[in-house]
């Protein structure tokens, strides 16, 4: 009787999980038909992918925008628009009153015109007076020049709903849309399971969104039972020595390389709120056929102390991909396997041209981490006179900020330097006139910033909000640091190219996620290098695992013709981490597509780790 009422409430648990399912991917679809026509349309614009967003019941600011459509982008499919939307929740009432009661500094519920038009107009998605102006003149929530917030908040609430249920309603009378497929979703739900048509906006899924690794992968569900049912699994074992993986394999001899032309960036690793990890990009330019050296590893900033930075540990690469015609079609040409101590390093032969260098980090080691934070630092303080000043502790942090910007370390910020600095922390360029402004205000050399500049710059933004550190602790926030000043969620680093019969140019290009080209990399670096296992019982799914260095990357390529569920179970692992953060987990395929599964690293470095996974197919 026990049994039978456990497997019940299991039977119950499934279906109440596989109904949120279906309702979610039924309001993405209503909100996707409303912009799009067809189910096999894809995004092909920020400005579509904005309306679309929006029918789903979001608010997108033009950073989120930025995130998904990066430079690279070309379009979005409707899996990629579902895991956006996973990603980015809907706001809630009591996180909007939050954000209001920030500002509300009577804590009466209102906040003056004049307050909220400086603030819109300064701070985050800059708005247009005009745009403010349509805000505050709408009687059902202002009155003698006040905003009534709560009042306010419902009517954006109630909208936001009503955008849903419209794009919801407009689905369900129309039948020859609901039996659209969108690619790996289709209209088919599971036998038993009845769809309520009322439901006004999709329910958060208890699902943890995976980073789009490949395209059409994008789910990654909740961790299950390991004592799940299997049609077909496959195990892999890897012993890794102490210490063994950060073994010296990289050889730069400088006899042999004493001649050669060197060129170097900086850039830096920037962890996102959802877990995602953004960094520079850059293109290198070879004149001419050349032997060559690339490199790449973190950014050293003597600390206070003698202590050791933070990110020293998190593992770096770099995939170097040839340029074509189309820069759609980047093709893999190699990528950094070779470690010394936490150098990696590739070297080889390439040909004239040009070639894009992608950094990647598995997320190991570079990931969200609770910690207590005995108290915030104190960023300002005034003088004797009543003046403003930056603290030491909040100078060091901005001298340390400016050694990770200064991106070709000439100690001076060039404007596209800068720029990197400005669209992290504010999404936005400084253009030229700005720049010449800076320049009359601050001290510069050969155009570019100083030190002293920075620092200036930044006192000054203090003065601009009389001492109210809220947008100083906006820029460092949003740069890795944490309120006790310490970079906890960045990783600077620095690459560098020698070549041998020519001189290599290296160039910053943007500042974005790695994106479907660094995805596709991964996954054929593993492909290409490491070992493959067919699925026992399943001829067309394959568990690739390659180790390099000190990790272990495994990807799943589905070669069938549909989607598949794969079980994860790393429990007989010892002294590991991965990037999920979960050692039993699983994944779902797209038809005739790979992803990548896990990175998978050790625990501590010191001591022997085991690798053991077994894939099943559920």
């Amino acid at each position: 009787g026990n049994q039978r009422a456990t497997h019940s409430e299991n039977s119950q648990g499934k279906k109440s999980q596989h109904a949120e399912e279906a309702i979610f991917y039924m309001n993405c679809r209503a909100a996707y038909l409303t912009v799009l026509k067809s189910s096999l349309e894809n995004i092909k614009s920020k400005e579509q992918l904005s309306l679309v967003l929006q029918q789903a019941g979001r608010n997108p600011s033009q950073k989120t925008i930025n995130k998904y459509w990066t430079s690279q982008t070309t379009s979005l499919n409707f899996d990629d628009f579902c895991a956006i939307l996973k990603k980015e929740k809907p706001a809630t009432r009591n996180e909007l009153l939050e954000a209001f009661g920030k500002i509300d500094t009577d804590k009466d519920g209102y906040i003056l015109h004049d307050e909220l038009c400086k603030i819109l107009t300064t701070r985050g998605d800059k708005m247009t007076w005009e745009e403010v102006a349509s805000i505050t003149e709408q009687a059902d929530f202002n009155c003698n020049g006040k905003l009534d917030y709560n009042k306010f908040c419902e009517l954006y609430l109630s909208t936001s709903e009503q955008c849903c249920k419209a794009a919801r309603a407009r689905l369900e009378t129309d039948p020859r849309l609901r039996q659209q497929h969108f690619g790996n979703q289709t209209g088919n739900f599971p036998e038993g399971i009845t769809l309520p048509v009322s439901k006004p906006s999709s329910p958060r899924v208890s699902r943890k969104t995976d980073h789009k690794l490949a395209k059409g992968a994008s789910r990654a569900p909740s961790r299950p039972s390991s004592a799940q049912s299997s049609k077909a699994s496959t195990s892999t074992t890897v012993t890794v020595g102490a210490t063994s993986s950060r073994s010296t394999k990289l050889i730069i001899e400088p006899d042999t390389m004493k001649d050669w032309q060197w060129a170097q960036s900086k850039g830096c690793f920037y962890l996102e709120e959802d877990g995602e990890i953004i960094s520079h990009k850059y293109r290198l330019h070879l004149p001419q056929r050349s032997a060559v050296c690339v490199t790449i590893k973190p950014f050293t900033i003597p600390q206070a102390g003698g202590k050791s930075c933070r990110w020293s540990s998190v593992d770096t690469a770099l995939f170097i991909l040839k340029e074509s015609e189309s820069q759609e079609n980047l093709q893999l040409v190699s990528f950094t396997e070779l470690q010394n101590e936490e150098m990696f390093g590739w070297r080889g032969e390439l040909g004239a041209g040009l070639y894009w260098l992608l950094p990647f980090t598995t997320g190991c080691r570079l990931r969200k981490v609770k910690t207590q934070i005995p108290g915030e630092a104190k960023l300002l303080w005034r003088d004797e006179d009543g003046e403003l000043a930056l603290t030491k502790e909040f100078q060091a942090a901005l001298l340390d900020i400016f050694e990770t910007i200064d991106l070709d370390g000439n100690g001076l910020l060039s404007l596209e330097e800068y720029n990197f600095f400005e669209l992290r922390t504010s999404g936005e360029k400084c253009d030229q006139e700005a720049w010449a402004v800076c320049k009359e205000n601050f001290e510069m050399k050969k155009n570019e910033l100083t030190r002293q500049g920075f620092l200036d710059l930044n006192l000054m933004e203090a003065n601009d909000q009389d001492g109210d550190p809220w947008d100083l602790w906006v820029t460092l926030l949003s740069l890795g640091y944490n309120k006790a000043l310490e970079m906890t969620e960045a990783c600077p680093f620095v690459i560098a190219t020698c070549a041998e019969r020519c001189k290599p140019r290296i160039k910053a290009i943007s500042l974005e996620a790695g994106g479907s080209q660094l995805s596709r990399a991964v996954c054929s670096s593993v492909l290409s290098k490491g070992e493959a296992k067919v699925l026992d019982g399943s001829e067309n799914i394959f568990i690739h695992t390659h180790r390099t260095g000190s990790r272990i990357t495994s990807v799943i390529d589905n070669k069938s013709e549909n989607k598949v569920i794969i079980h994860v179970n790393n429990e007989q692992s010892k002294n590991c981490l991965n990037n999920r953060g979960l050692t039993v987990f699983a994944v779902e395929v797209a038809p005739k597509s790979m992803m990548v599964s896990q990175h998978v690293m050790a625990l501590n470095e010191q001591e022997e780790w085991i690798y053991s996974c077994v894939h099943s197919l559920v």
